[in-house]
């Protein structure tokens, strides 16, 4: 069984702009986190990144959304992106877990159903100095999602694995 208290992971959201991110040490330590856009050559660029960072972090696990879950709807290239992330960091001494938009929202909301904003604004309310000021304003129907909600994504996603473990 892993240890909650001595592990680092590192939470990765393949988006179509680009990577969200989040570095946890235990389940109430959050190390680092932002976004990274990605104009060009996107899979291979991001893969060179999430390699970068692996080496600069060198997290225990890497937790990633579950991109083959009924809840998930995802384009083809995140999902040859993530393909190519697991079965690269299969051959890296580190774990991969994933977790699903459904774990994300039971976790962090109590039920299976609710907003990105909502997990958003419990995730702020959770890590107030690191997230607070990061927390886009509501999305209207004729706004396009803020690209600061891919923070969100990676640290609902580095806090929901943590439950798994105890």
């Amino acid at each position: 069984m892993i240890q909650n208290k001595s592990i680092r992971i590192l939470a990765i959201a393949p988006l179509s702009r680009g990577l969200g991110y989040a570095v946890m040490e235990g389940p109430d330590k959050l190390v680092a986190c932002g976004n990274k856009a990605i104009l060009r050559d996107k899979n291979a660029k991001a893969l060179a990144w999430v390699n970068r960072f692996i080496q600069f972090y060198q997290p225990d696990v890497l937790v990633l959304p579950n991109v083959t879950a009924a809840d998930t709807r995802r384009a083809m290239r995140i999902k040859t992106l993530h393909r190519k992330i697991v079965a690269w960091a299969g051959k890296q001494p580190l774990n991969v877990r994933l977790v699903s938009v459904t774990q994300v929202r039971t976790q962090l909301l109590g039920a299976t159903k609710g907003t990105k904003f909502a997990v958003a604004r419990t995730l702020a309310e959770k890590f107030p100095t690191e997230l607070e000021t990061r927390l886009p304003p509501k999305r209207r129907p004729w706004m396009s999602e803020d690209p600061r909600m891919d923070i969100f994504d990676a640290v609902g996603l580095a806090v929901a694995f943590w439950p798994k473990n105890k």
